[in-house]
């Protein structure tokens, strides 16, 4: 905990999964104890930088590669830690990521490959299961930008980002009346040294406990441009 609030850590890769993750997900979660967290999620990759060989679909292999590092992570967490599944997807022949929160383990099996449904096809998929699409880094990729109708919010601020992409962030999300602005940390390497996330005045056990507090605005983002 931080200042009597729960913190946790919204935006982060495993090695198992993300070919750019390069922290084993075990240690990822001594790591984040370390930090006082009290809960991460899971965002890998759902892209061609975990699958290579999307021409050749195979449901099951693709599934359990994607959900390798998750499955990893929460068996190392404990009791006393929360482990959620989420995902950074990014379509075929696309350079926009789209963070998605509410991903359960039945929905990543029974899919299919996400790779080709693009923003607004999948946007329709993730508002009849009850998930939420954030744009994560928006800036990061100018010009192009995520689709503003396929989006619920937009991350403010990630600790990759330079001060000026997230100040540029901050005035997308208020120039277009995003209501759900999050912070994450985008954690990739041991060497990482900015920790962001949330903090929320009660626990996170759930996928439900996460959509809901963040659709009510009830958080703070953590901001440390150290």
């Amino acid at each position: 905990m931080e200042n009597g609030k729960y913190k946790y850590e919204i935006h982060c890769h495993t090695d198992e999964t993300s070919r750019c993750g390069k922290v084993p997900a075990d240690e990822l979660i001594e790591i984040y104890k370390s930090k006082g967290y009290d809960g991460v999620v899971i965002t890998d990759h759902y892209s061609q930088m975990t699958f290579r060989e999307f021409k050749i679909f195979k449901s099951r292999y693709m599934a359990e590669k994607f959900l390798r590092g998750y499955r990893k992570a929460k068996a190392a967490a404990g009791d006393d830690f929360t482990v959620l599944l989420g995902m950074e997807l990014r379509g075929w022949n696309s350079a926009i990521d789209y963070l998605v929160y509410g991903v359960t383990e039945e929905f990543i099996e029974n899919s299919g490959n996400l790779l080709f449904k693009y923003a607004r096809r999948f946007y329709k998929i993730a508002k009849a299961n009850g998930f939420l699409v954030i744009a994560p880094h928006p800036y990061r990729m100018n010009p192009f930008m995520p689709a503003l109708k396929c989006i619920d919010g937009c991350e403010i601020y990630n600790s990759k980002e330079s001060t000026e992409n997230n100040a540029n962030a901050v005035r997308w999300a208020e120039k277009h009346k995003l209501g759900i602005r999050t912070s994450g940390t985008d954690f990739h390497r041991r060497t990482h040294e900015r920790f962001s996330g949330i903090l929320t005045d009660e626990k996170i056990s759930s996928n439900d406990d996460l959509i809901r507090i963040l659709k009510s605005g009830n958080f703070e983002t953590i901001i440390n441009e150290g």
